[in-house]
Protein backbone atom coordinates (compact mmCIF):
# COMPACT_ATOMS: atom_id res chain seq x y z
CA UNK A 1 0.00 0.00 0.00
CA UNK A 2 1.18 2.98 -0.77
CA UNK A 3 2.04 5.65 2.40
CA UNK A 4 -0.14 8.53 3.20
CA UNK A 5 0.76 11.89 3.55
CA UNK A 6 1.61 12.53 7.33
CA UNK A 7 -2.14 14.89 7.62
CA UNK A 8 -3.70 12.40 5.75
CA UNK A 9 -2.55 9.39 8.79
CA UNK A 10 -2.74 12.46 11.32
CA UNK A 11 -6.41 12.79 10.20
CA UNK A 12 -7.48 8.60 9.87
CA UNK A 13 -5.86 8.05 13.27
CA UNK A 14 -8.08 10.86 14.91
CA UNK A 15 -11.31 9.43 13.10
CA UNK A 16 -10.71 5.96 14.01
CA UNK A 17 -13.94 5.46 15.64
CA UNK A 18 -15.36 6.54 11.93
CA UNK A 19 -12.92 5.68 9.40
CA UNK A 20 -15.06 7.32 6.52
CA UNK A 21 -15.08 10.34 7.96
CA UNK A 22 -11.34 10.48 8.00
CA UNK A 23 -11.69 14.18 5.86
CA UNK A 24 -13.40 16.04 8.05
CA UNK A 25 -10.76 15.56 10.81
CA UNK A 26 -8.26 17.66 8.34
CA UNK A 27 -8.38 20.77 9.77
CA UNK A 28 -7.74 19.40 13.38
CA UNK A 29 -4.67 17.58 11.95
CA UNK A 30 -3.51 20.60 10.31
CA UNK A 31 -3.69 22.18 14.02
CA UNK A 32 -1.84 19.45 15.77
CA UNK A 33 0.95 19.72 12.37
CA UNK A 34 0.89 23.64 13.67
CA UNK A 35 1.64 23.15 17.02
CA UNK A 36 4.59 20.91 16.37
CA UNK A 37 5.99 23.34 14.25
CA UNK A 38 8.72 24.55 16.52
CA UNK A 39 10.63 22.18 18.39
CA UNK A 40 11.09 21.70 21.78
CA UNK A 41 14.39 22.20 23.70
CA UNK A 42 15.40 17.88 23.60
CA UNK A 43 14.50 18.08 20.14
CA UNK A 44 16.46 20.66 19.24
CA UNK A 45 19.39 18.97 21.15
CA UNK A 46 18.95 15.84 19.00
CA UNK A 47 18.86 17.70 15.41
CA UNK A 48 18.86 21.00 13.25
CA UNK A 49 15.45 23.00 13.88
CA UNK A 50 15.33 24.72 10.49
CA UNK A 51 15.51 20.97 9.17
CA UNK A 52 12.18 20.05 11.06
CA UNK A 53 10.56 23.48 10.71
CA UNK A 54 10.86 22.99 6.79
CA UNK A 55 9.29 19.13 7.29
CA UNK A 56 6.53 20.13 9.35
CA UNK A 57 5.77 23.26 6.84
CA UNK A 58 6.01 20.48 3.85
CA UNK A 59 3.50 18.29 5.51
CA UNK A 60 1.43 21.35 5.75
CA UNK A 61 1.56 21.93 2.85
CA UNK A 62 -0.01 18.66 1.60
CA UNK A 63 -3.42 19.61 3.54
CA UNK A 64 -4.70 21.17 0.08
CA UNK A 65 -3.77 17.68 -1.79
CA UNK A 66 -5.37 15.32 0.34
CA UNK A 67 -9.14 16.52 1.04
CA UNK A 68 -11.49 14.89 -0.75
CA UNK A 69 -13.31 17.33 -3.92
CA UNK A 70 -16.45 17.20 -2.31
CA UNK A 71 -14.78 18.31 1.03
CA UNK A 72 -13.40 21.25 -0.96
CA UNK A 73 -16.62 22.42 -1.52
CA UNK A 74 -16.84 24.72 1.12
CA UNK A 75 -19.29 27.43 1.47
CA UNK A 76 -18.15 28.60 4.74
CA UNK A 77 -14.60 28.31 6.63
CA UNK A 78 -14.20 27.58 9.63
CA UNK A 79 -12.82 30.48 12.34
CA UNK A 80 -9.58 31.09 12.93
CA UNK A 81 -6.09 30.67 10.84
CA UNK A 82 -2.36 29.74 11.95
CA UNK A 83 -0.36 32.88 12.52
CA UNK A 84 0.56 33.50 8.27
CA UNK A 85 -3.16 33.03 7.49
CA UNK A 86 -1.97 29.80 5.52
CA UNK A 87 -3.91 27.38 7.18
CA UNK A 88 -7.66 27.44 8.75
CA UNK A 89 -7.92 26.13 12.18
CA UNK A 90 -11.30 24.61 13.55
CA UNK A 91 -12.83 27.01 16.52
CA UNK A 92 -12.08 24.39 18.83
CA UNK A 93 -7.93 24.94 18.13
CA UNK A 94 -8.22 28.69 19.49
CA UNK A 95 -8.34 29.78 22.42
CA UNK A 96 -9.57 33.02 23.89
CA UNK A 97 -6.64 34.85 23.82
CA UNK A 98 -5.79 36.12 20.12
CA UNK A 99 -1.88 35.98 20.78
CA UNK A 100 -2.27 31.89 21.55
CA UNK A 101 -1.05 31.61 18.29
CA UNK A 102 1.82 34.04 17.35
CA UNK A 103 5.32 32.30 17.78
CA UNK A 104 8.61 35.10 18.22
CA UNK A 105 11.21 33.57 16.66
CA UNK A 106 14.97 35.04 16.82
CA UNK A 107 16.03 37.59 14.00
CA UNK A 108 18.33 36.03 11.40
CA UNK A 109 19.56 39.13 10.49
CA UNK A 110 23.39 39.55 10.97
CA UNK A 111 24.22 41.86 13.35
Amino acid sequence: MEQCALIERLARHLSADRPDEWASRLEEATSILAILKDPDEVMTQAGRGDIWRSMIDAALRQRWQVVPAQAKAQEELPVGADEEGEFTLPEKAVGGDPADWIHLQESREKK
